[in-house]
Formats: structure tokens, sequence, C-alpha cells
């Protein structure tokens, strides 16, 4: 006895496209946008925090005291340089592929290391205090007295953080981040790609006739 094939009810799934494309996409976009969030707010607290005061005090005169003050870039000069080349850094991302976007990334990384490690070095540092009182009173073993601290260090420490989080996003997730558009890209030979021909000459147009004579073209073929 031939068995009869029940029919499909309503009841029964029917097979939905997997979601991961899609979820992969907005995971890369956010990423993405985190990242330059974070590197450009980094950089730029680095920059500014390198041209602020960081710690102030007071040189000995015979007439009394002199106050002095340095700054972040008097300190030490790696913050504001480091996030120079994080911000090139962070451009670049997006004109290189695969093992330069990888390199361009640790760059990015090692800047802000390198940016949070000189500040947080330079917040009790007051070698460029004394130098500068030593400047002010003229012997080289001028003393410095009041001295205090600013949280500008803290800022940049915390410019460098963020600097560092946008490298480690670019190392993670950087291969699902669109690069620039390769249609200015030379051809794997080297030769660009092949030119359009000209459009031919319009016959009702005597100015375009005689420019197609002039070019050794013949216009009526």
């Amino acid at each position: 006895m031939t068995a009869v094939p029940q029919p499909r009810t309503d009841a029964e799934p029917a097979d939905a496209p997997a979601p991961a494309p899609a979820a992969a996409a907005r995971g890369a976009r956010r990423s993405l946008a985190l990242a330059l969030l974070a590197g450009a707010a980094g950089a730029g607290l680095a920059l500014l925090a390198s041209g602020r005061v960081w710690a102030r005090g007071s040189a000995q005169l015979a007439q009394g005291s002199l106050p002095r003050s340095v700054t972040g870039a008097d300190v030490t000069g790696v913050p504001g340089a480091l996030a120079v080349v994080g911000l090139a850094a962070l451009v670049a991302l997006f004109a290189v592929r695969r093992a330069g976007r990888i390199a361009v990334a640790a760059l990015l990384t090692l800047s802000g290391a390198g940016i949070a490690t000189a500040a947080v070095l330079g917040i009790s540092d007051t070698s460029a205090l004394r130098e500068k009182a030593a400047t002010a009173v003229g012997l080289t073993d001028a003393g410095v007295h009041h001295v205090t601290h600013t949280g500008w260090p803290w800022v940049a420490a915390a410019g460098g953080a963020l600097l560092l989080l946008a490298g480690l996003l670019a190392l993670v997730y950087g291969r699902h981040w669109p690069a620039m558009s390769g249609r200015y890209e030379r051809t794997p030979g080297g030769a660009r790609g092949p030119r359009r021909a000209p459009a031919p000459p319009d016959l009702d147009r005597p100015e375009e006739i005689w420019k197609s004579l002039d070019r050794g073209e013949d216009p009526t073929r």
C-alpha cells in the first residue's frame, strides 16, 4: 500500500536567512566609530595636556623666592610627539589593508601606551622645574621649594589610554573595516587601466570636424 505524503502545515518553521553577516557588519561599524572617536579624542587630549602647566615651584633667591612653572612639553616631549604619530596612524588605517593595517594598528597601540607611560612618569618629575630654577638663579644646584603638581599629566595619560583603546580595536576588528577606494590604484602589472576611446566627433559641429583633422583623424569614419 502506497503511503500518501502528508501536506506541510503552516506550523512548520521555514528556513530563515542567518543573521550573522548583518550582525558582523553592525559590529564592524560600531567598533570603527568607537575607534575613531577614541583615537581622535586621545590625540587631542595628549596634545592639549602637553602645552599646559604640569608643576609649579619657587626658586630661592637672596631677595626672596622666584615662582617657576613647567609645561608638559618641558617635562617630557613624548606625549606630544606620540600624539601626532597616533593621529597619523589613525588616518593611515583606511589607506592600507591586511598586513599593512595590522602594522599601523600596532603603531597606534604603541603610541597610546607610550603616551600613558610617559605621562605617569612625569607626574612627580621635578627635574625640569629644578632646571628652570637653576637657570633663573644662575646656580647649577639651585633648589626648588613649595612644589605642586597639576592634574594635566593625568589628562595626558587618559589621552594615551584612549589611543591605546583605538589601537586594540583596530587590531581585533580592523580586518572588517572598509578601506579607501582602489579605483586610482595601478593594475597588478604596474600599468594603468585601459583608457576609453575618445567619443566620435559630432559632424553637425564644424569645430569638432576641424579638431579631428588637426589630430590626423578622419571624421567621416
